[in-house]
C-alpha cells in the first residue's frame, strides 16, 4: 500500500483541524487560569499535578518543556500554596510535586470551566470517542498504553 503524501488534501485539513482544536484548548485554559490569577502554564502544570503527583523532570517530559521550567513553574505554585515537594514514598531521593488541598480544588475549578471539547464530544457514541482516543495515541505514538 502506498503512503500518503503529508500535502495531500485531507492530511492537511486533518492538521488544519487539530490546530484548530489546540488553539481553542490553549484559549480556554489561559481564561480559565486567568480567573484563578494563573498563567496558561501553571494551570496545566497543576492539572497535571491534580492526576498524580510526580517528579518534576516527568512533568517536563509530558508537558514536552524543559525541567528548569517546571521548577519555576512549581516554584511560583508553592508560593501560592497550590503545591508542594514531598519525598517520593518509594524513592525519598526523589522529590514529588503535589497539589495541597487548595491546588486540588483550583484544579477542579480549571477542569470544570474547560468545556469547549466536552459538549462535542458527548454528541459522540462511546465507540466514536474510542477510536478517536486511540487514533490520538496513535499519533503521539502512545498507542501501547
Amino acid at each position: 500500500m502506498a503512503t500518503q503524501s503529508r500535502t495531500d488534501p485531507l492530511t492537511l485539513d486533518v492538521i488544519q483541524l487539530i490546530a484548530g482544536v489546540v488553539a481553542r484548548y490553549h484559549e480556554e485554559y489561559d481564561r480559565a487560569a486567568a480567573t484563578h490569577a494563573l498563567t496558561g502554564a501553571q494551570a496545566r502544570v497543576l492539572g497535571l499535578l491534580s492526576l498524580e503527583p510526580m517528579p518534576m523532570r516527568k512533568v517536563a517530559r509530558k508537558l514536552k518543556c524543559e525541567p528548569s521550567n517546571i521548577t519555576g513553574i512549581v516554584d511560583r505554585l508553592e508560593l501560592r500554596g497550590l503545591v508542594e515537594r514531598r519525598p517520593d514514598p518509594a524513592d525519598r531521593r526523589i522529590k514529588l510535586a503535589a497539589p495541597t488541598e487548595e491546588g486540588m480544588r483550583t484544579a477542579g475549578h480549571l477542569r470544570d470551566a474547560l468545556d469547549f471539547a466536552r459538549e462535542p464530544l458527548a454528541e459522540l457514541s462511546e465507540s466514536e470517542r474510542t477510536v478517536l482516543r486511540d487514533l490520538l495515541r496513535r499519533m503521539l505514538g502512545e498507542d501501547d498504553v
